[in-house]
């Protein structure tokens, strides 16, 4: 075996997890991957400068012939063949029961963006998986005991396991610090995927912030490797991509080519894309400037053409084609819920008429709302597969053009960014990547949405409805103020910390690629 180190403290039932086989097996990943996982993230580089000469992306020309060939993924497993609604959550005992539990369809078990990589989260979630697949878990507090219920179908599991950018600090092979996304992934598929198929089920994944068809591929390699390694079928391994960065918006049939002995669909978001449409176009002035974000809805042109186009290749490659998260948890306040519940039912109604085959919640109490709406569309069909939408056709200037969103910059939305960013900030700092943050469900394409959109607004001295001019001096101002209102609420070490780095990754020279890379160094 490989030189392998693990760093980490003990953690609870840890041993059952990081096993010498399966460490192992994490260190043939390693060998086998991590290089071109390394030789991937240096190419995202160059093309992102290529974007920055040109001040575009286009349909790659070399691909031609994938787009214009047919083809199609594989056939979905039964356990996959309907998804009409899913929820999403972290994978802590009592969000995993209470996911199970919820009547969702699916379970995305996010090992992501709605976690924070602390060791003790890393393995704990780990141990989670491994009872929430053989049926065991329990949770008990002195108030209430936490069980799944014999009464309702559980949600299938899909775990989505970290983006490629993110390295694990507690293994090391041979000298180097683990990959997050191969530790995820290995950790989950070999001690599950056996029991998940004696269950008549699979081994199921989400996988997030590609940002080409070659990350795909990648992907696909691995869990080909991974398939033989344990001796599990080719193609047993189901995947769906979240198409949440720009780039990959132009390579959705290539992203399915490359993974369709193994793909299940693709995932259309909303934060995460439009952080990745500011990332990637920073430096292209005006016409990539955005409104307050909570003006950007999925309605507006860029995005309209992104989520129609989504749809259009899922089905027409035979795969699904999933929505985004409604956010909102349910609250006390009558008036408050009828208005949120309105407005997610007008989401998930356009997704449905549009043919999406599903969508995602964030909370249990929005499991219901969401079916009703896809009920009215499906019925008794599981899915839309059926509804090519050869009515749609999107160019490369529709999905970019970022200048025709209606709305503006507004102090109420500078403010907003920075309460919102510091917050969640606190909260990942402190050990919870999901964070109920004013009746929103938040995860980390929250912070980063917030932060980046502060730094295009600060480059661009955009000016806001009252008049001023967003500098690093008004920004500065507006966090002290947060700061101040936030003192009674987050503890003042933890405060302090939120500030400085929401500062650091929105006032910056160099433009941090992500926020949770600097956020990472700063857990203790």
């Amino acid at each position: 075996m490989s030189d392998v180190r693990v760093l980490g403290a003990a953690v609870e039932r840890g041993d059952e997890i990081l096993t010498d086989e399966a460490l192992e097996f994490l260190a043939g990943l390693h060998s086998s991957f991590a290089a071109t996982r390394d030789e991937l993230l240096a190419a995202r580089v160059r093309r992102r400068e290529e974007a920055k000469r040109t001040g575009r992306l286009d349909f790659l020309p070399e691909t031609r012939h994938i787009r214009e060939s047919e083809w199609k993924v594989a056939e979905a497993p039964p356990a996959l063949r309907d998804r009409r609604v899913e929820i999403t959550g972290p994978t802590d005992r009592k969000m995993t029961i209470n996911a199970l539990n919820s009547g969702a369809k699916v379970w995305l078990a996010d090992l992501e963006d709605a976690n924070t990589p602390h060791w003790n989260n890393v393995i704990s979630g780990q141990v989670n998986l491994y009872d929430a697949v053989r049926k065991t878990i329990e949770f008990k507090t002195e108030k209430k005991h936490y069980k799944l219920r014999d009464d309702v179908e559980h949600a299938t599991i899909v775990v989505r396991p970290r983006g490629w950018h993110l390295d694990e600090r507690n293994l090391e092979f041979d000298g180097r610090k683990a990959v997050g996304a191969l530790v995820d992934f290995g950790l989950y598929f070999f001690h599950n995927a056996k029991e998940l198929l004696n269950r008549g089920v699979g081994p199921y994944f989400y996988l997030p912030k590609m940002e080409s068809h070659l990350e795909a591929r990648l992907w696909n390699d691995v869990f080909t490797y991974a398939e033989k390694t344990l001796g599990i079928e080719h193609g047993t391994i189901r995947a769906t991509v979240l198409i949440e960065t720009i780039p990959a918006a132009f390579e959705m049939e290539e992203i399915l080519y490359e993974l369709r002995e193994h793909a299940s669909g693709l995932n259309a978001g909303r934060w995460d894309y439009l952080f990745s449409v500011i990332k990637y176009f920073r430096d292209a002035g005006e016409k990539f400037i955005l409104p307050d974000r909570n003006s950007v809805t999925m309605t507006a042109p860029f995005m309209r053409a992104y989520t129609e186009l989504l749809v259009r290749t899922c089905h027409k490659r035979g795969a699904f084609a999933i929505g985004g998260m409604a956010a909102f948890i349910p609250s006390k306040d009558p008036e408050v819920n009828e208005k949120a519940f309105a407005k997610v039912r007008d989401d998930k109604a356009r997704e449905a008429g549009d043919g999406f085959d599903g969508s995602w919640v964030a909370h249990p109490g929005m499991v219901e709302l969401c079916k009703e709406e896809f009920d009215k569309v499906l019925g008794d069909k599981p899915n839309q597969l059926d509804r090519l939408r050869e009515d749609v056709s999107v160019t490369a200037d529709q999905l970019l053009d970022v200048a025709a969103t209606e709305g503006r910059a507004t102090k109420e939305g500078l403010r907003g960014a920075v309460d919102v960013g510091v917050r969640y900030i606190a909260s990942w700092l402190g050990g919870n990547g999901a964070a109920a943050i004013h009746n929103l469900m938040e995860d980390a394409a929250t912070a980063e949405i917030s932060r980046s959109q502060v730094w295009q607004w600060v480059r661009n001295e955009v000016e806001l409805d009252t008049g001023e001019k967003v500098t690093a001096d008004l920004v500065r101002t507006v966090l002290e103020e947060v700061r101040g209102e936030l003192a009674d609420v987050i503890p003042a070490d933890l405060l302090a910390q939120s500030v400085e780095l929401f500062e650091e990754v929105a006032l910056a020279e160099q433009f941090a690629d992500f926020l949770t890379l600097p956020a990472y160094e700063r857990i203790r």
